[in-house]
């Protein structure tokens, strides 16, 4: 990525962090493209086009068009205005943690969402079922369970402000300390 067109080249440590980005978002099943995207969005001090985009990644423009409607549809990035240029420019959220609310939002609509339908259905199913195992039917139950916990925690994080949620993610830390050393059952 450091030959790029135009000299159009990145300092080391932005390719790096663009470069790892890409890795993560692979790792969570997001296409590498679109998390390098997001990564150089999220550094950019001004707002960038696709073409810019396009040549500074040296990727093909239709990878990137692709990568932005995905980026836009999770609300990370945002079309921005440039006075005297008609062309789309876009910029990133860069507040890190409306980044990982936005993140967290997009996952429990993709994921946790269809997971709980999913769970519900098998759970009523099971139970109409005579010929479902008892042990897979609370196992079932358990999954239900938790998920369902899981999906109420979340609901409820979104509502505490910043500051507050801040303070909790420290206090965790000092009352994990707190807790007898050894398994936690």
């Amino acid at each position: 990525m450091t030959e790029t067109t135009d000299n159009k080249r990145l300092p080391p440590a932005v390719e790096r962090f663009i470069l790892h980005w890409g890795e993560m978002g692979d790792r969570w099943g997001v296409n590498r493209s679109v998390s390098q995207i997001h990564g150089l969005l999220y550094l950019a001090e001004k707002p960038m086009t696709a073409e810019d985009i396009a040549e500074t990644l040296g990727m093909a423009r239709s990878n990137v068009s692709n990568s932005l409607k995905e980026l836009l549809s999770w609300d990370l990035i945002r079309r921005v205005p440039v006075l005297g240029d008609r062309r789309d420019h876009f910029e990133a959220e860069t507040d890190i943690w409306e980044v990982a609310a936005r993140i967290a939002a997009g996952r429990k609509q993709r994921e946790i969402d269809p997971a709980l339908a999913a769970l519900r259905a098998c759970v009523s199913d099971a139970a109409a079922d005579p010929a479902m195992s008892k042990v897979a039917g609370k196992r079932l139950k358990d999954m239900l369970v938790f998920t369902e916990l899981v999906d109420r925690w979340y609901v409820q994080m979104l509502n505490v402000p910043r500051p507050r949620l801040i303070a909790l993610i420290r206090l965790g830390e000092k009352i994990v300390s707190l807790l007898p050393a050894g398994k936690a059952k």
